[in-house]
């Protein structure tokens, strides 16, 4: 096949309010050499720290949203980005009043086994 349109993304369960739909990756289509997602995380959201096994690129749509990154910490609004590369000490969080809409891009693709939460 030389394409795919993905009309229903894959939307990941989670139980924070977060939105994630992934659109190709391994949750989506079981492949993964890379994913992308959009996601929406709801004012005052935050997850713990993870420390990745994958490069992570995130493209801010709207509002904002933090990167603590090896103990510094970086804000990001609308039409920003930032890559976070593999085996940074990260956590990611929305303590803004307003909710953050991006998109998300992970080389090799997110999985729960690469992710490394703590």
């Amino acid at each position: 096949m030389s394409h795919k349109i993905q009309h229903k993304p894959f939307v990941v369960p989670t139980s924070d309010g977060k939105l994630i739909e992934e659109h190709f990756g391994l949750a989506s289509i079981n492949e993964g050499d890379f994913s992308i997602a959009h996601m929406v995380a709801p004012a005052g959201w935050s997850e713990p720290f993870q420390t990745p096994d994958f490069d992570e690129i995130t493209y801010i749509i709207s509002g904002k949203k933090n990167f603590e990154v090896d103990g510094e910490v970086i804000t990001l609004e609308k039409n920003q980005s930032i890559i976070i590369k593999s085996g940074s000490r990260v956590r990611y969080s929305n303590p803004f009043k307003e909710e953050c809409e991006y998109l998300s891009f992970c080389i090799p693709a997110f999985s729960v086994e690469r992710v490394n939460r703590e």
